[in-house]
Formats: C-alpha cells, structure tokens, sequence
C-alpha cells in the first residue's frame, strides 16, 4: 500500500529508486572516467531525454530544447521573438496559471511595451473558464499562454478550442502542461499551439532542472533568441567570434555548455510513462480521482476541482473548513502514512499509480475523522 497523493510535486513510478539510481550511476562512472568519452556519452543522454519528450509531446524532431525551468523555457521564448511582436499589444495569462511564470511576465512585459492581461476566475468560481478567457481574448492580445490543469484546482482546459481560438485573433498561443503531462494525452499535431513549455517533475516522474520548451517549426525561424551561446549553433565547436551562426532548429535555444545530469535523471520517468502508456495511466487516475470526488460530495465537503472527468486532470482539490488548520490536518495525515499538500485552504490530492485502493479508503477514512464537527485537526 502506498500512500502517496503527491503527484501534483514529484510524480512516482514502480521501481523509481532502483531505475534513477541505477541511471546516475551510470552517469557517475562514465564522468568520472579516466578518458575522453564523458561529453560524447552526455550528450547521448541529453538528446535520449529530447527524444522521449519528443514522443510525450508527438512534436516533430528538432523542435524540443532543455531549460532549467518552466519560467527558464517562457523567459527565453519571449526575449527571442521579433523585436516589436509584442509591443503596444496585450498578454494575455489566467490568474491561476503557475505563480513564478506571472512573476516573470509582470516583469518582461512591460519592458518589452506591452501589457499584461489577467483574467480573473468569474464571481462564484473556483478557476478561470474557458469562456472567460475568451471573453477576455481580443484581436490585441499578441501572446496568450494557456494552463493546461491548474495547479490548485486541476481544471482542464478544452486546448483546442483556446488555440483555434488564438489563431482567429492573430495571437500567438503558448501553453504550460506541466501539471497534465504524463496523466492526460497532449497531442502537439493536434493542438496546433506555437509554443508548449513543460517540466519533468509531476506526472512524468522525473527530476528538477529537466524543464523543455517545444516551439513549432515555423515560430522557430523568427526566433533570434537573447540568451544564446556556443551550443545555440550548429557546430558548438565554431569558435569563429565573427561567423556565429543560429542552429536551423530547437538547437539554438540551447546557450552554454548544457547540463544533461538532469536529463539522465529524468530518463527512467520519461520511459515508464512511454512503455506503460498515457490512455492506461490516465484511466488508473481517472477511476481514483472519481472515487475521491463521489466521497467530498457525499460528505458534503466543498469540491475545489471540477466534478466531471472530462473537466478535470490528475487532482483532487477539497476546500477545507474554516475551523481546520490545513498544516495540522496534514501532519495528522502523514502520522498515518498518507502524503499530501495545501495550498492556502485548498487540501491538494493526487493519487497516481503507485496510489494503492487500499490507501484510498485509508485516506478518506482518515479525513472523515479529522473533518468531523468537534474535531480539532
């Protein structure tokens, strides 16, 4: 029985410690020999890891670069677009998007002359629809990044109604998977967005430090990015100060010299998702994250999150009492082996594939007494 309902901060599969040990140290032996071989054998492992996302992604070959973070992959996305794209225009972002790429944005936006726009759920809601950010989506807005599944209510966002919708606008149309991938299927060819930025962590069971950021063929060319380097070239080795030269493809959002460590360590996660399926993982999550929603009902908690599957990612958000401390519950949930989050008021569940049934009816069990009127958490 496994209790773990963490998915949502670092993602677990069978076996993680044996295949991520085995694999750094894999890593550590090859460093640390006493030849030439180190930098042919990283980089390996660094274009394996852009294979497999590649896979994850159905992106075509040569549209996927590394970064260290998901904010990393939007940071350099927006400062390599034609100058003036942006400006006197509007960005347009949710109010529940990740918070560190609203800090960034704040920031970048107004130093490239534009304006950030951000849409607010409606009076009532606990996300910000779909038909709200529409409402919001006019012929200005120059960039939209889209949340794919928020991170505190797991509202899954109807992907290709948004992006279709940004191409009637004229808008370029960018969006963060990192709370669904590896849980719900992302279809790149299917979607048809400009830009999708992801992380390894979450449901891909990877490591931090193994973000991406996936760019279409066409946006590729007018990208000039700011942060480059020797390996945002095609030959790295072209040392020439006045022939430097943008590699044709996903290679030149690359800068200095790159860091595969976390590549390798995000390897095994990448591969379990692969070799086990999306439509299988999402349908263990989906019979889980009901059960979960069918008991907050029942108990007449309040349900943070969608009620509808086809509404909702990997998640389960409760909206805890006001008479219950969230850390007090939580420590109270850990003492019976069960791991959680919470976000403010917002008690965070998600049960993966490792999530054991018998650790379901634990957990609800336990809630149900911690939640009782008279209780103190």
């Amino acid at each position: 029985m496994s209790g773990y309902f963490l998915y949502h901060s670092i993602g677990m599969f069978p076996g993680k410690s044996e295949a991520v040990g085995a694999a750094l140290a894999d890593y550590a032996a090859r460093w640390s020999a006493e030849d030439d071989g180190q930098w042919g054998y990283a980089l390996e492992r660094q274009a394996t890891f852009l294979k497999l996302w590649g896979q994850v992604l159905n992106a075509p070959d040569g549209t996927v670069a590394q970064a260290e973070s998901v904010t990393a992959s939007l940071y350099n996305l927006v400062r390599a677009l034609p100058e003036g794209r942006l400006r006197d225009g509007k960005v347009l972002i949710a109010q529940d998007c990740f918070p560190s790429l609203h800090f960034l944005l704040a920031e970048v936006v107004r130093r490239l002359g534009a304006e950030l726009v951000t849409v607010s759920p409606a009076e009532g809601e606990a996300w910000v629809s779909d038909d709200r950010m529409i409402a919001f989506w006019d012929r200005n807005v120059r960039l939209a990044l889209l949340t794919w599944v928020t991170s505190t209510s797991s509202h899954l966002s109807d992907l290709e109604r948004l992006v279709q919708h940004g191409a009637d606008m004229g808008s370029l149309v960018g969006v963060d998977v990192t709370q669904g991938i590896g849980i719900r299927p992302y279809d790149i060819a299917r979607i048809g967005a400009d830009f999708t930025i992801g992380s390894s962590l979450k449901w891909l069971g990877g490591v931090s430090g193994a973000a991406v950021l996936q760019v279409s063929p066409q946006l590729i060319e007018e990208c000039s990015p700011e942060l480059r380097g020797w390996f945002s070239q095609t030959n790295p080795f072209n040392w020439d100060l006045d022939s430097f030269a943008f590699a044709p493809d996903a290679r030149r959002f690359g800068n200095g010299t790159p860091s595969p460590l976390p590549a390798v360590g995000s390897i095994p996660g990448l591969s379990y998702v692969l070799e086990t399926g999306v439509e299988a993982l999402a349908k263990d999550n989906i019979q889980k994250t009901a059960r979960l929603c069918e008991w907050v009902l029942a108990e007449g908690l309040s349900l943070a999150s969608p009620a509808a599957s086809t509404q909702r990612g990997g998640s389960v958000m409760i909206r805890l009492p006001e008479t219950i401390d969230p850390q007090s519950l939580l420590a109270a949930l850990r003492s019976e082996g069960l791991y959680a989050d919470a976000r403010g008021a917002i008690l965070r569940l998600s049960p993966g594939i490792v999530t054991g049934v018998e650790a379901l009816e634990h957990l609800t069990t336990t809630l149900g007494a911690q939640l009782e009127p008279g209780v103190t958490a």
